[in-house]
C-alpha cells in the first residue's frame, strides 16, 4: 500500500509543477500582448537561466516529469549537455546540447511526419 502511495505522491507532485508551468503561461497569454511564440522562447530560455544557475535541478529532481515535459524543460536539457559536454572543451560543448536533446527532437520530427500523413492539413482561415 505504501508502493502506491509514494506512486500518488509523485503524480500529485508532477502535477502541481506541471500545472503551475502551465499556468504561468496561460497568465502571460491571458494578460500580455507577448505571441504564443515568443511566449516559447521565454520558458525555453528560462530553463536554461535556471539550469545554469543550478536551480531547475532541483524542479526536475522534486517533481520528475512536471519539470521535464514542459517546454522549459527542453531548454534545461539542452544547457545541462551543454555543461557536460564543456568538459571536453569547445567543440564538446557545441554538440553536448545536441546530443543531449536528439532522441526528443528525433521523435518530434517523426510523429509530425506521420501526423501529416494521417491527416489532410489545411490553412487557417480568419
Amino acid at each position: 500500500m505504501a508502493a502506491y502511495l509514494d506512486i500518488l505522491l509523485q503524480f500529485a507532485k508532477a502535477f502541481a509543477v506541471g500545472g503551475a508551468i502551465c499556468t504561468a503561461a496561460q497568465v502571460l497569454i491571458n494578460c500580455t500582448k507577448l505571441t504564443s511564440g515568443k511566449i516559447l522562447v521565454l520558458f525555453m530560455l528560462a530553463g536554461v537561466a535556471l539550469e545554469g544557475l543550478g536551480l531547475y535541478g532541483y524542479a526536475v529532481e522534486f517533481a520528475g516529469a512536471g519539470a521535464t515535459v514542459p517546454i522549459c524543460g527542453f531548454g534545461y536539457l539542452l544547457a545541462r549537455g551543454a555543461m557536460r559536454g564543456a568538459e571536453r572543451g569547445i567543440f564538446g560543448a557545441l554538440t553536448g546540447a545536441l546530443s543531449a536533446a536528439s532522441g526528443g527532437v528525433t521523435a518530434a520530427v517523426l510523429f509530425a511526419f506521420l501526423a501529416a500523413l494521417v491527416f489532410r492539413p489545411k490553412s487557417k482561415r480568419s
